[in-house]
């Protein structure tokens, strides 16, 4: 299946979750940091793994640097 990530409409909101995955917080962490809900963090974590097409956290983070999404 051949999915066009760049047209894969991850939120400024989903981006940030993905970010502060990337720097090892956990969901109650990014929840504070954000001022969101833990439920509302699973939500984003949910979504991007769909939109990214990956099956866990590792290949969610592999695929924002592959997309220019994270950067080092």
């Amino acid at each position: 299946m051949d999915i066009d990530y760049n047209n894969s409409n991850i939120s400024s909101r989903e981006q940030e979750v993905l970010k502060l995955v990337a720097y090892e917080y956990t969901s109650d962490m990014i929840a504070q940091e954000l001022f969101i809900s833990p439920h509302t963090v699973m939500s984003h974590r949910k979504n991007l793994l769909e939109k990214l097409d990956v099956k866990n956290v590792a290949g969610m983070v592999r695929r924002g640097f592959e997309l220019g999404l994270l950067s080092s």
